[in-house]
């Protein structure tokens, strides 16, 4: 039987393909009965779509194998603590379970800035666990971000040399 690590480490795999494709590396993974019935990762950039979130699409994914909406079953494993919309979907799909491993304190959805997922308001609640493979999900997420603003920096620098050039 996997553990939470071996499920976090699939989820961290599909980060990596997020981030093949330039996207946020974030990476989501769908266990039901010791099977993963979903794997997803961000698609936001790729589908110019503000929910393509690995989350969401992960839900998506599992409520279409299991032919329900209703995830009573699964554990959602994601590298990133859920954002609001992902909390709600969360909630929404009826999860029991989440288990993220870095956590988002600009908008964490579920422990950071607020806990969706323990409303009492709400008709469902869910257990979260945080922290699994918190370092290796993290660094993922700041190589990322500093690859970005090393881009920035040297395009602004060739543009700035390009604009000296012209006129000279």
């Amino acid at each position: 039987m996997r553990t939470d690590n071996d499920y976090m480490r699939l989820a961290i795999k599909e980060a990596r393909k997020a981030q093949e494709l330039g996207e946020v590396p974030i990476g989501a993974v769908i266990v039901k009965d010791n099977h993963v019935i979903a794997r997803a990762h961000n698609l936001r950039e790729t589908l110019q779509q503000p929910t393509a979130h690995a989350e969401h699409i992960a839900i998506e994914r599992a409520s279409e194998v299991i032919g329900s909406w209703r995830l009573e079953d699964c554990t959602l494993y994601v590298t990133l603590e859920p954002c609001v919309m992902c909390a709600g979907a969360i909630v929404m799909s009826r999860i029991p379970r989440v288990v993220y491993g870095a956590i988002d304190p600009k908008g964490g959805c579920t422990g950071s800035l607020m806990n969706l997922l323990a409303q009492p308001q709400f008709n469902h609640r869910a257990i979260v666990e945080s922290g699994i493979l918190e370092n290796e999900c993290s660094t993922l997420l700041r190589e990322f971000f500093k690859n970005i603003r090393q881009q920035k920096r040297s395009l602004k620098q060739a543009k700035i040399q390009n604009d000296t050039n012209l006129l000279e």
